[in-house]
């Protein structure tokens, strides 16, 4: 059965670019602008994985991760953290919260963000 993904990424581009080659490599993915929408779509649809962005326009993402783990639904659901803050205390909070993985996007191409969504899912 096909794996389902939510991206919630704000940058356009970068969301574009997660989505394809996460389709490509078999994936089904829905990806959103805001922490809202991400919020919204967890309470609709069912996910194995999610692709957080700690910046967003509308919110922080370590407030959307909170709310991810403090929901009976929704706190199993794996969350990668997907940013460009590289500072400890942001990454140690992180995984506080409940994050499985934090990735730096600087330092990733999609064929690396792919690898790490198959290991995420195995």
């Amino acid at each position: 059965m096909q794996k389902k993904i939510l991206l919630i990424e704000d940058d356009d581009l970068i969301r574009d670019l997660y989505k394809t080659e996460l389709e490509t490599a078999g994936y089904s993915i829905d990806g959103y602008a805001t922490g809202k929408e991400g919020l919204d779509a967890l309470g609709k649809n069912s996910y194995d994985l999610v692709l957080l962005d700690i910046m967003l326009m509308d919110t922080n993402g370590l407030i959307v991760l909170k709310a991810i783990k403090a929901n009976d639904a929704t706190k199993d659901i794996r969350v990668i953290m997907l940013t460009n803050l590289g500072q400890d205390k942001i990454i140690k909070s992180a995984f506080e919260l409940g994050a499985e993985g934090y990735l730096m996007k600087l330092h990733m191409t999609p064929e690396d963000l792919v690898k790490e969504v198959k290991n995420a899912l195995q």
